[in-house]
C-alpha cells in the first residue's frame, strides 16, 4: 500500500489568519507595502508644495521604509512583526494627519479602512483588539477636527463618521465570525469520514505523519496498524449495503472505545481502517489488538431481525524498528495483514521482533 502525499490540513487551518496562509498574507502584505509606499512619496511631494515639509519628510522616511520590506517580507522570519509595524505605524499616521490643519480634509475616511486591514492580516481577535482603539481615536481625532460642535451641521459630520465607524467594525467583525465558521465546517467535512465518523484517509495520514516527526524528536515509538473486516463483501452481498454500513459503523464505534485519546484511528477506504498506537511496546500492541479481535468476532450486530456475525484481521509494524518512514510502515503492516489474510483470516499478524537476522512476520489465528 503506498500511503498518499497531501499537506497537513490540521496546521494549515492552525496557521491561517482570516482565511489567509502565511503565503498569502506574505504576497497581500508586499502588495499593501509596495502600493502605501508609492503613494507615500506622491503625496510627501504634494505636502511640499502644501508647506508641511516636516511632514513630507516623514513620508519620505515611511516610503523608504516600505520599499526596503518589500525586498524582505517574502523571506523574513518574523512577518507578524513587519505587519504590526505596519498596521499602527499606518493607523498612528492616519490619527496625525486628521490633527493637522489643513494637510487633508478627508483623512478621516482612512479610519474605516482600520479594520478591514487589520481583520484581513490579524484575523478576528487581534484584528478587533488593534483596530477597535485607533478608531475610537480616530473619531476623537475628528471631533477635535471640527473644532467645537455648535451647529447641527457639525454635529451631522460627527454622527456619521461615528456611526459608520461602528457598522464597518460589526459588520467586519460577523463576517469573520461566519467564515471561521464556515470554514471549520469545511475542514471537519474534509477530515471526516461521513459515514463512521472516524478520520478518513487523508487526515489519517495526516496524524500519522505527524507522529512520526514528533516520536522522531522524542525518540519514542509507535504502533501502525491495519485492519481488515474479513469476507466484507458477502455482507454486502446477502444482506445490501445498508447492512454493509450498519457493520462499518459498529466497528468504527468499537475501535474508537477501546483506545486512548493520545492514539488515532481512521477508516481508509471500503473496510480497510488504520490505527496509530503512541508509545506501546510490540507485545502490548498485540495483546491489545489480539483483545480488540476477539472482542469483534464474539460481538453480534443486530440489523433489523437479523444478527451479523463479523471478524477482522490485523497487520501491525513498529517505528522505528520496521522502518523510519510513512511509506515503508505502511507496507510493512500491510504485508502483515496480507500474511494473516493468508493464514486464514482473524487473526493479528506482527513483522517480528526477534533480534535475531532474518526476522519473519508472525501470525496468530483467531
Amino acid at each position: 500500500m503506498k500511503a498518499p502525499q497531501h499537506p497537513d490540513l490540521g496546521a494549515s487551518l492552525e496557521q491561517s489568519r482570516s482565511g489567509l496562509r502565511d503565503t498569502h498574507r506574505r504576497s497581500l502584505t508586499r502588495m499593501l507595502f509596495l502600493v502605501t509606499g508609492s503613494a507615500l512619496v506622491v503625496f510627501a511631494c504634494l505636502q511640499v508644495l502644501n508647506g508641511y515639509l516636516w511632514l513630507a519628510a516623514g513620508e519620505f522616511v515611511a516610503g523608504a521604509m516600505l520599499f526596503l520590506g518589500v525586498t524582505r517580507i517574502n523571506r523574513t522570519p518574523h512577518l507578524q512583526g513587519w505587519i504590526y509595524s505596519y498596521l499602527i505605524s499606518g493607523f498612528s499616521f492616519f490619527l496625525l494627519i486628521m490633527l493637522v490643519p489643513e494637510a487633508s480634509v478627508t483623512a478621516f475616511v482612512w479610519v474605516l479602512m482600520m479594520p478591514v486591514l487589520a481583520y484581513l492580516l490579524l484575523g478576528k481577535k487581534e484584528g478587533f483588539l488593534l483596530s477597535a482603539p485607533f478608531m475610537l481615536a480616530g473619531c476623537v481625532a475628528y471631533y477635535f477636527h471640527l473644532e467645537f460642535i455648535v451647529e447641527a451641521g457639525s454635529m451631522i459630520d460627527l454622527l456619521n463618521m461615528v456611526l459608520c465607524a461602528v457598522l464597518m467594525l460589526v459588520f467586519i467583525h460577523l463576517y469573520e465570525t461566519r467564515r471561521e465558521e464556515a470554514e471549520q465546517k469545511l475542514f471537519t467535512l474534509a477530515q471526516t469520514d461521513a459515514l463512521t465518523g472516524l478520520s478518513n484517509r487523508a487526515s489519517f495520514q495526516s496524524a500519522l505523519s505527524r507522529t512520526l516527526a514528533e516520536c522522531d524528536r522524542s525518540g519514542s515509538g509507535f504502533a501502525l496498524v491495519i485492519m481488515d473486516i474479513d469476507h466484507f463483501k458477502v455482507v454486502n452481498d446477502t444482506m445490501g449495503h445498508d447492512a454493509g454500513d450498519h457493520v462499518l459503523q459498529s466497528i468504527g464505534h468499537r475501535l474508537t472505545e477501546r483506545l486512548r485519546t493520545t492514539d488515532s484511528v481512521g477508516r481508509l477506504g471500503g473496510e480497510e481502517f488504520g490505527l496509530i498506537l503512541r508509545d506501546v511496546k510490540p507485545e502490548d500492541s498485540f495483546e491489545l489488538m489480539d483483545e480488540l479481535r476477539q472482542r469483534i468476532a464474539d460481538s453480534e450486530l443486530r440489523y433489523g431481525e437479523a444478527v451479523i456475525h463479523v471478524t477482522a484481521s490485523f497487520g501491525i509494524a513498529h517505528y522505528p524498528d520496521h522502518g523510519r518512514e510513512v511509506e515503508t510502515l505502511f507496507r510493512t503492516a500491510d504485508r502483515c495483514l496480507f500474511n494473516g489474510k493468508r493464514a486464514g483470516r482473524n487473526t493479528v499478524a506482527r513483522a517480528g521482533v526477534s533480534p535475531v537476522r532474518g526476522q519473519r512476520l508472525a501470525g496468530r489465528p483467531g
